[in-house]
């Protein structure tokens, strides 16, 4: 194997060490290398065993005994002849018997080669049950028998054959106690056959649906002459190569996009129109549709024109560099804050960043613009994360050239409850670079800053002078560190404090000789530092949007705030209260309210960037739906501008739709994938394996037991490398001083579970079940933040001693979404991710810089992971098209019940306040000021539906609902007897949403002694 990254050969040998580690693990679950066993085998081995027939028609568990522990396999075969069919038949298999010590023995091989033939009526001239009995026979296997049976069935006039070999032992008994056949094995060669094709897919130009042979109750290995049943179905994938095109590729290193941009980015669209007129030109297109149906050659005509239409989009952006000087200047320091942010890890962009960079400059200048989502769709571990920080670092330097001296110029927004602190550290990494290339380059404004906006137990909401936290408690600070080094300098000496005096909660870097010097880190946890120095960058969960209609303050997302607090330090000041005249948020503080000192209209954000789109879904992308059409009201209603979105996605499967009831804008995918599988401009398939799939259907054990026994095998290779590298070395043909790079990197196992008790349980077993120490350690959305950055930080720099090292990590969804550790080079699925989005983005945490290894642990019984294991490899190979579509709507009464008033509690703090001058906290201020104002229900209702998104022709029913609240909603404001003590009191339908996951109501749990 040849890997153009490979000088020194570690690539190679490890994939080498991967694939002796898998032999071993395949080894174990059959029992290939053992004569003995002081175990009963039925309950140790868990691949390549078959039980007895009779035992499974008699099992009380019905059709499910077939499942867990299955009495046959076979393969499907579609004959390309007319009947009657002569079949090659091989079959090997072995047995355990019991030795009156305890233990039990294996026997020698059996095996019969059958050449026999299938007759039109199905009957089969020999089923080697006569060579196997007499083998068995010979051996003093008594009760053990079996045979190969053939099923012929037909389907849409095609003949099928389905050969199996079925156990027909006796049930088990005292004398005999263990009738399974184990190492089994059926190979059918001689027949002409065609292939499948899986209508579950629909017939795409890009794809082959074509299945040689389907397997049952196993998977199929194509050999010299035909099939072979398997253990396990594995599909290796391959590593991409970034540029796709005969002609040179174009100097993409930071260094030249920081000061000669133009003739390299010019090379690229060049090349990229070239290789389109070459792969999509109509020549092309004619060559490959042998065999296309008409609804396939729209298709391909279709594909062409966004291909042509993409790279117009890279002309356009390109335009706008020339004739824009300042946006040049910005995408100049974009590279270089990214070439620091980089640290030398890489040294250049990839082809397809750059293309979406240009690609997406239009957004930052042309205000039209932002009726298209630019949505990323890449391979998971292409990219996108520094994609789209280089889109942001264009328009925040692009911000500070043209007036914005200060406020909000992205919101980025992640829907997992828990934001992964690699992923915030990669922000502040990249602003970092942009703050010094701001510096040196006489950029005016206010310090590049970033705000982790969060809250929930990760990061506090507020520091009040009395509560939690509690200000003067000098251990508060060090719980809420959220940044693993110093994005500046890259010192992990971080160290935190409370500055009572501006009361701010601080990241400072302990380096001397750091060049941000010896100031708090420009990097804000707090809410309401957040809203009050309003950070360039505010990175943060989706949920945090629900405080729009609780927090006066979030209006500095939107718009401006109401002025700067005249004490420093303090920074800028909302809407008035009681304990507040001036609108200041700092406890106590007698300071006034003072100019802001820019035009309202750009303190709106310039972009709204949703990661990972495709997990808006169900409720959550319902009541999500309306609270972005809330958002974008606000930001109007305050500054007349429209934020641009831009959203990263693992899957296109109903984005247009999704993107539409979402955001009430258009969609444009970037890049558009190729015309044929893994290939377009931007990458092709390369000959370097990246990560190997297995998948495993256990059988007679649960699956506990098989993702303990696999990970026992996998931790004792590391271990026995360890005791004997230059044994294990030289019998893989490996380096011996590539041995600590091999212990490092496949030292640690990733165990996911789709339930927190699936974690626990793997956790706990690592502790308890193996016959050495290991270290385990869990990551979910539970895992407190500090100690997420403890066990990041010991994956990411091992102990020196393996035995100090983690060992494993179990995890939940939360790995799956910005978590990116080198060292995660094998996983263990325990069963299925609940959808194919999560499996695609949980799997690709595994061989991101080195070959892994990904078992997924099939739950045989559930019907979706009976369907994904027998075409697991088209769900490897197609994973994109097996992505469900997105369910999702924003017409839901129930929604809308709850979204009501939290648009008009969001209207009352940012807009209403602000026109009146004064607080509108209570029924009676809030009462007299829309009678002065002329504000009715009408009025009202008008603005709930476009602040909703309601407008729409199909939203009729909606928008009386939205009515019918609204009345009720005044007629609570105007009744003298209401018992409504604050305005959130007037909504009929209940309190505003403190998250948008506020969805269900709580069910009350109560106990009895």
């Amino acid at each position: 194997m040849t890997h153009d990254n490979d000088p020194d050969g570690r690539y190679d040998s490890s994939w080498r060490f991967l694939e002796w580690m898998h032999r071993h693990v395949v080894e174990e679950a059959r029992g290939d290398h053992l004569d003995t066993s002081d175990t009963a085998p039925r309950n140790r081995f868990w691949l390549g065993r078959l039980a007895s027939e009779t035992s499974v028609i008699n099992s009380p568990l019905g059709q499910r005994a077939e499942k867990l522990d299955p009495c046959a396999i076979g393969i499907r075969l579609r004959p390309a002849t007319a009947g009657p069919w002569n079949l090659e038949l091989a079959i090997r298999l072995r047995c355990w018997e019991p030795q009156p010590a305890g233990t039990f023995t294996k026997s020698t091989l059996v095996s019969a080669t059958i050449n026999a033939t299938v007759a039109r009526d199905g009957t089969l001239s020999d089923n080697g049950a006569n060579s196997i009995a007499t083998q068995l026979g010979a051996l003093g296997l008594a009760g053990r028998s079996a045979e190969v049976r053939v099923d012929l069935e037909t389907w849409r006039d095609h003949d099928e054959l389905v050969v199996s070999l079925v156990n027909t032992s006796d049930e088990p008994d005292k004398n005999t106690p263990d009738t399974h056949l184990y190492e089994a094995v059926l190979e059918v060669a001689g027949l002409a056959t065609t292939d499948f094709q899986l209508e579950s897919l629909p017939d795409s130009f890009r794809y082959d649906r074509s299945v040689a042979a389907i397997g049952i109750n196993c998977g199929v290995e194509n050999t010299d002459s035909g099939f072979r049943t398997s253990d396990t179905i594995t599909v290796d994938k391959n590593r991409p190569r970034y540029w796709n095109h005969s002609a040179p590729e174009p100097d993409c290193t930071f260094d030249t996009l920081s000061t000669h941009p133009l003739p390299q980015l010019r090379q690229l669209i060049d090349s990229a129109r070239e290789w389109g007129e070459e792969h999509w030109g109509s020549g092309a297109l004619v060559a490959r549709s042998v065999g296309w149906t008409a609804a396939m050659h729209a298709e391909a005509e279709k594909a062409a024109a966004a291909y042509t239409a993409e790279v117009d989009r890279l002309e356009r952006g390109y335009d706008a560099l020339v004739t824009d000087s300042q946006l040049l200047q910005a995408f100049k320091v974009a590279s270089a804050a990214i070439r620091h942010a980089a640290a030398g890890k890489y040294e250049a962009w990839r082809p397809f960043q750059i293309g979406f960079l240009i690609s997406a400059l239009p957004g930052i200048i042309d205000p039209d613009d932002a009726q298209t989502v630019d949505t990323v769709w890449f391979a998971t571990g292409g990219g996108k994360t520094e994609t789209y920080l280089g889109l942001l670092v264009t328009a925040i330097i692009y911000d500070r050239l043209t007036g914005k001296i200060d406020g909000i110029t992205a919101w980025t927004r992640f829907p997992l409850r828990m934001l992964s602190l690699q992923q915030t550290q990669r922000f502040a990494d990249a602003l970092a670079g942009a703050e010094l290339e701001r510096r040196k380059h006489g950029i005016g404004g206010a310090p590049i800053s970033l705000g982790f906006y969060v809250g929930q137990g990760g990061t506090p909401n507020s520091i009040p002078l009395e509560g939690e936290p509690n200000a003067v408690d000098r251990s508060m600070p060090a719980r809420y560190q959220v940044l693993l080094r110093c994005p500046f300098c890259r010192n992990e000496q971080i160290t935190m404090r409370f500055d009572r005096a501006k009361w701010t909660l601080e990241h400072v870097c302990g380096e001397a000789v750091c060049a941000w010097g010896d100031k708090p880190l420009p990097f804000y946890v707090v809410d309401q530092e957040i809203y009050r120095f309003l950070p360039t960058v505010v990175v943060g969960t989706l949920d945090k949007a629900a405080l729009a209609a609780m927090q006066t303050a979030m209006r500095g997302f939107f718009g401006p705030p109401a002025g700067v607090c005249s004490k420093p330090g303090h920074g800028y000041s909302y809407a008035s209260r009681s304990k507040s005249p001036s609108g200041c948020l700092v406890p106590g503080c007698k300071g006034t309210r003072g100019p802001l000192g820019m035009d309202a209209s750009r303190w709106a954000p310039s972009f709204r960037l949703q990661d990972e789109l495709h997990l808006l879904r169900d409720s959550l992308g319902a009541v999500d739906s309306h609270y972005e059409s809330l958002m974008d009201h606000l930001q109007h209603a305050l500054t007349g501008t429209r934020a641009k979105i831009v959203a990263s996605s693992a899957t296109l499967s109903g984005v247009e739709r999704q993107v539409d009831v979402l955001y009430r804008r258009d969609v444009r995918v970037f890049p558009q994938p190729g015309p044929a599988l893994d290939e377009s401009f931007w990458s092709e398939p390369n000959s370097v394996p990246a990560r190997r799939y297995v998948a495993v259907a256990p059988r007679g054990v649960t699956l506990e037991f098989v993702a303990d026994r696999a990970l026992n095998t996998l931790q004792s290779c590391v271990r026995e490398l360890i005791d004997d590298p230059t044994r294990v070395c030289g019998s893989l043909g490996i380096p011996v001083d590539h041995a600590a790079h091999l212990i490092s990197q496949y030292g640690v196992d990733l165990v996911y579970g789709n339930t927190v008790r699936d974690v626990e349980a793997a956790r706990r077993s690592a502790e308890t079940e193996f016959p050495y120490s290991v270290n385990a350690e869990s990551l979910t959305g539970a895992t407190p933040f500090d100690d997420v950055r403890r066990i990041l930080e010991r994956l990411d720099t091992p102990e020196s001693d393996f035995a100090a090292r983690i060992h494993l990590i179990a995890a939940s969804s939360m790995i799956s979404h910005g978590v990116d550790i080198d060292r995660f080079n094998i996983m263990v699925m325990k069963g299925l991710p609940l959808t194919t989005a999560e499996f695609i983005q949980t799997s690709a945490r595994v061989g991101r810089r080195w070959p892994g290894i990904v078992y997924v642990l099939h739950r045989i019984t559930r019907e979706r992971e009976v369907a994904t294991y027998a075409q697991f490899d088209k769900f490897i190979t197609q994973g994109d098209r097996f992505v469900e579509p997105i369910p999702i709507t924003r017409a839901s009464r129930r929604v809308l019940a709850l979204t009501a008033i939290g648009a008009e509690e969001a209207r009352r703090l940012s807009v209403h306040e602000y026109t009146a001058g004064t607080a509108l906290t209570t029924i009676t201020k809030l009462r007299n000021y829309y009678r002065d104002a002329g504000i009715t229900a009408e009025t009202e209702t008008a603005a709930l539906t476009d602040a909703l998104g309601l407008d729409g022709p199909l939203d009729e029913l909606l928008r009386r609902d939205i009515n019918e609240w609204a009345i009720s909603y005044f007629d609570n404001l105007t009744d003298p007897a209401t018992q409504a003590k604050w305005p959130s009191d007037l909504s009929p339908s209940g309190q505003p949403m403190r998250s948008l996951r506020d969805v269900e109501e709580g069910v009350p749990i109560t106990g009895e002694e």
